[in-house]
Parts: C-alpha cells; structure tokens; sequence
C-alpha cells in the first residue's frame, strides 16, 4: 500500500512505485474511475486502449478474419469505401 498527502490546494504527489506501474510521467494526466464505491486511479491511455480492445473483442471471428492479411484486406476495402 502506498499513501499520498494532499495538500491545502487539493494535489497529490503519487509515489514514484504507482507511477512507474502505470508508465506515467511528467505531464500525463490521470483518470479515477469509481468500482463499486470505490475509486480507483489509472492511466487513460491504457484505459482507452484496454476499451477498444474489449469492443473489438470476438470481432475477428465474426467476420471470418484469420490471417493479418484478412485484417489489411478488410482495411483496404474500408478505405476504399470511404472515397
């Protein structure tokens, strides 16, 4: 467990253990997300990336996609779709 001070003006300095875990560094912003009455602190960029992932989930086989090559040829007729 690690603890954090706040200070007068409400900041927070988070440890350097949670920082590296959640490859943060200077300037990323942080997100918290409330689970069940409680809140939890992560990197939204992997949260972005862990949603994507998640509503692409089962995509590949419901469209018969099998080979990386499936995947650039789905790719290449969307993009020709789109012009």
């Amino acid at each position: 467990m690690e603890l954090a001070k706040i200070t007068s003006k409400g900041q927070i300095t988070i440890p350097i253990s949670i920082r590296r875990a959640l490859k943060l560094k200077d300037g990323d912003k942080v997100a918290f997300i409330e689970q069940n009455g409680q809140y939890v602190l992560t990197n939204p960029t992997m949260l972005a990336i862990q949603q994507l992932q998640d509503a692409f989930d089962g995509f590949a086989e419901e469209n018969g996609l099998e080979t990386e090559e499936d995947v650039v040829a789905l790719v290449k007729e969307m993009h020709a779709e789109r012009k």
